[in-house]
C-alpha cells in the first residue's frame, strides 16, 4: 500500500471512524499484533471486531479490536444489568454491532437491552444504534439515551444518512445536560453524569459498586487520542474529575481496561501534550511543524501512533484554546 500523504491523511481521518479505520490500514502488523492485552476480567465471547469481559457481577465491557480490519463496532461499551433492567453503552459504528451486544444480553441476563446510553456523537460511537431497535422485545421497551446536543450533532454531521438511525434518535430521552441522571434498574443505580472536552457532549456512564466507569471517549487506554473536536483544557477537567480515589475498572473509549496506573498515565500524557503545545506556541511554530518533531517521553510508555498528524492535531486544538 503506497504511504498516504500528510494532507490526504489529515482530509481522510477526521472523524473518530476515520482515525481507527485508517489506523488498522496503516499499522504495521506487529503493531495490530500487540494492540490485544490481557483481559482483566473473564472473556465470555469474543469475534473478529472485538471481545466482551466481565468485569464483575452484572456488567460487562467490550472491548473492540479494531486494528485487525473489522469496522462493525470500533469502539468500546458494554453492558450493565440489573433486576428490572439492562443498560447498553454505545451505538457503535454498525447496527450489526449493537445487535450483537443486544444478543449477548440477552443470552446473558435474559433481557434485550431496556436502555440504550450514547455518550458522543462521533460514528464509531453512535451510528449503529438503531441495530437495537427491529428485535427490540414485544413490549417495545428500549429507550434510547442521548444529550440533545450529541443527538443534534449526530444527525448533522454523521454521514451518510441513515432513516433507521434518524429514527431512533428522534425518539430517543433526552439525557439532562448540565446535572447527573439516575437510571434505576432495580438492585443497581446508573449514573449518567454529563462532561465534556473530547466532544462538545460528552458523558459518562457510572457504577459505584462495584467502582467501574465507563468513560466514552473521554479517555483512551495506550492508544494516542483523537483531538479533532476536543476542548483541550476541558478535557483535562473532564478526565481529572472522572480518577476514583479507590480500586475501580476503567472502560475506555478505545484500548484494553484500565487501572489506576493506566488511567494516570493517560493523564499524564495530556498534560506533556499540553506543555509541548504551549511551548510550541511561544517559540512560533506551526502545528504541523510541532507535530513532526514531537515524541512524547520515553517515560510515559508506549502508545501505539500511527501518523505524525495525531500530533498536529492535537497542538491545533490547544492553538485554538491559546488564541
Amino acid at each position: 500500500m503506497s504511504p498516504l500523504s500528510r494532507r490526504d491523511f489529515l482530509a481522510r481521518s477526521g472523524s473518530c471512524a476515520a482515525h481507527l479505520a485508517l489506523a488498522a490500514a496503516v499499522a504495521p502488523r506487529a503493531v495490530r499484533a500487540a494492540w490485544g492485552r490481557a483481559p482483566i476480567g473473564a472473556v465470555v465471547a469474543t469475534e473478529p471486531f472485538g471481545s466482551l469481559e466481565q468485569v464483575a457481577k452484572g456488567i460487562w465491557a467490550l472491548i473492540s479490536t479494531p486494528l485487525g480490519g473489522d469496522r462493525t463496532t470500533l469502539s468500546n461499551g458494554g453492558l450493565i444489568a440489573g433486576r428490572s433492567g439492562v443498560i447498553a453503552i454505545e451505538g457503535f459504528n454498525q447496527p450489526a454491532g449493537a445487535a450483537w451486544l443486544a444478543g449477548k444480553a440477552r443470552e446473558l441476563t435474559g433481557r434485550w437491552p431496556t436502555h440504550v446510553v450514547v455518550t458522543h456523537y462521533h460514528a464509531d460511537h453512535a451510528n449503529g444504534v438503531a441495530g437495537y431497535v427491529p428485535a427490540a422485545d414485544a413490549s417495545g421497551k428500549t429507550v434510547i439515551r442521548a444529550t440533545e446536543r450529541t443527538r443534534a450533532l449526530v444527525l448533522e454531521k454523521n454521514q451518510p444518512a441513515d432513516a433507521a438511525r434518524t429514527s431512533a434518535l428522534q425518539q430517543a430521552v433526552v439525557i439532562p445536560p448540565s446535572e447527573p441522571s439516575t437510571i434505576d434498574l432495580g438492585d443497581r443505580r446508573v449514573r449518567i453524569v454529563p462532561r465534556g472536552g473530547h466532544t462538545d457532549s460528552d458523558v459518562s456512564v457510572e457504577i459505584e459498586d462495584p467502582s467501574v466507569v465507563f468513560c466514552g471517549d473521554l479517555v483512551w487506554n495506550a492508544m494516542f487520542p483523537n483531538y479533532v473536536d476536543a476542548v483541550p483544557s476541558r478535557l483535562a477537567a473532564s478526565v481529572k474529575s472522572l480518577r476514583r480515589d479507590r480500586r475501580t475498572i476503567y472502560v475506555p473509549g478505545h484500548g484494553p481496561l484500565a487501572r489506576e496506573a493506566e488511567f494516570d498515565r493517560y493523564a499524564m500524557m495530556l498534560g506533556e501534550v499540553e506543555q509541548a503545545a504551549r511551548k510550541a506556541k511561544q517559540e512560533g511554530k506551526t502545528p504541523a511543524e510541532a507535530g513532526a518533531v514531537y515524541t512524547l517521553p520515553a517515560s510515559l510508555g508506549e502508545w501505539t501512533l500511527f501518523n505524525k498528524v495525531f500530533f498536529e492535531r492535537a497542538f491545533a486544538a490547544w492553538y485554538r484554546e491559546l488564541g
